[in-house]
């Protein structure tokens, strides 16, 4: 039997309610801060997709106020179980804009970490979309995707992402970065976002890089999935160096 679920997330944004709208109802300014590559057809009644790893979910849009408010839900599946995601934008008169999320469903038998990995999850996608509008207003990101399942142990993971951009100690907030990948220009910039033993980000002049890991009930994936905001970035090439560095990172 599936389990109901409720989820509530609420964020402060250095933004107007029109540059939240952009980010959070377009499929251009999704893929600057969210996981995968997005879609939205543009009214109530419209079509969602996100396609991640060659995996495609649909869904329908329920809700289309420009400026305040976009919804969609997906279809029931064959155990019950969807998945409806509401937000909503407020503005301040002081300035800025709070930003209400509400996710809800049904989930299955496995809910409970299922539950936990969203709660997570949605701390450190929040953190990157206020990241976007804070450093990168305005500008389309190009999303970048690698996986590397079985990975090794949180404290595995951290410590050789620590060592491969120069981090000595633990990763915290502020701490100073730097890497070099084959075919790529060098990477400099400094951690913005330090949720461990779950996810870690670095903030450059032209990217967010944002590595998650999923935790031994997961299958201990650590997922890469950066948004770079370089007119010429080439998602192929990029990609491609990305999941070789991922795939070659000594662990343990």
């Amino acid at each position: 039997m599936g389990h109901h679920f409720q989820l509530h997330k609420d964020i402060a944004l250095a933004a107007t309610p029109e540059q939240v709208w952009e980010a959070i109802a377009t499929g251009p300014g999704i893929d600057s801060w969210f996981m995968g590559r997005s879609q939205v057809e543009p009214r109530e009644g419209g079509r969602t997709s996100l396609t991640m790893a060659g995996h495609v979910d649909e869904a329908t849009v329920a809700a289309w106020e420009p400026g305040k408010r976009f919804a969609y839900r997906t279809e029931p599946g064959p155990d019950g179980s969807f998945m409806a995601i509401e937000y909503l934008i407020e503005g301040r008169e002081q300035g800025g804009t709070v930003l209400r999320l509400v996710q809800s469903g049904v989930l299955g038998d496995n809910w409970e970490t299922e539950y936990e990995a969203m709660q997570t999850g949605w701390d450190m996608y929040l953190g990157s979309l206020a990241a976007y509008l804070a450093h990168f207003p305005g500008r389309a990101g190009t999303p970048v995707t690698a996986f590397r399942p079985e990975a090794g142990r949180p404290e595995q993971v951290w410590a050789a992402v620590a060592d491969a951009f120069g981090i000595a100690g633990p990763i915290t907030e502020g701490a100073k970065a730097r890497l070099t990948i084959d075919g790529l220009p060098p990477i400099e910039g400094v951690v913005d976002v330090a949720g461990l033993p779950t996810y870690v980000g670095v903030r450059t002049d032209d990217a967010l890089y944002r590595f998650l890991h999923s935790g031994a009930d997961r299958g201990n994936v650590l997922v890469l999935g950066h948004h770079i905001f370089t007119a010429d970035a080439d998602s192929s090439r990029t990609e491609q160096a990305w999941q070789n560095w991922v795939n070659t990172l000594p662990i343990g």
